[in-house]
């Protein structure tokens, strides 16, 4: 049985049942601590790229990976007609109790609804795609979610400094971008799973490679940047 180890965590906070935060555990032989009440923050708490991001939505917005709703809440602020869409149950349904107005609980790969303005993909967004061999099919499955003159925002990082600093020993079967990680909370675990952080140079070309134009609009403090993504034949057009 698949635990939702984040829809736990985010309904407690949201009952006042906020105790403890959830866990990460990686294959970079990390342990980090996501606190609950940072997946909750308002625009003045969110790193420079998130403003950035959201200040660049227009139109109609899918915001994949939508967690508790925080960028759905601000953009719904702004008077963007918004759908939040996340794979977990309890994510979703605390999106709508905070007052997310359409939140939808699928992956995003399974997703075949409307036509979007703006495809919004933030705290690393990207790695949604889970690996570098995955990454084309996602972009392109992305693609098909735009509406003429339409674009994808997303963030990543590009991690190779940690191989460089800390000395850990580069993949040899793998891009060392991707990341398997694993979710503890009270007692709970989830599953295991991939995790994609890419560098600009490699989203760049992957997304050529699949029609897509690829911009970075902003960069953040630590090896992190913000990309625009658009159909390359919105732009000969």
């Amino acid at each position: 049985m698949n635990v939702d180890v984040l829809g736990e965590a985010l309904t407690d906070y949201l009952k006042g049942n906020y105790t403890e935060d959830i866990h990460t555990f990686s294959s970079l032989d990390q342990e980090d601590v996501l606190p609950l009440p940072y997946l909750f923050r308002t625009f003045d708490a969110m790193p420079f790229l998130e403003q950035k991001a959201l200040q660049e939505c227009r139109g109609h917005v899918l915001d994949i990976g939508c967690g508790s709703g925080s960028h759905s809440l601000y953009l719904q602020d702004r008077g963007l007609a918004v759908t939040a869409l996340d794979h977990s149950a309890g994510a979703v349904l605390t999106a709508r109790e905070r007052g997310v107005r359409k939140a939808v609980c699928t992956d995003i790969m399974a997703y075949q609804g409307a036509s979007f303005d703006t495809l919004l993909l933030l705290m690393n967004g990207v790695g949604l795609a889970h690996s570098m061999k995955a990454l084309g099919p996602f972009l392109k499955h992305l693609k098909k979610r735009l509406a003429i003159g339409g674009q994808i925002l997303l963030d990543s990082s590009d991690i190779i400094y940690m191989f460089e600093d800390d000395e850990l020993p580069l993949p040899q079967n793998r891009y060392y971008g991707e990341v398997d990680f694993t979710m503890t909370y009270k007692g709970l675990k989830g599953a295991p799973f991939s995790w994609l952080y890419v560098a600009y140079e490699r989203l760049y070309e992957v997304a050529g490679q699949n029609g897509l134009h690829c911009e970075r609009i902003a960069e953040g403090e630590h090896y992190d940047y913000l990309a625009r993504l658009t159909p390359m034949s919105d732009i000969t057009s």
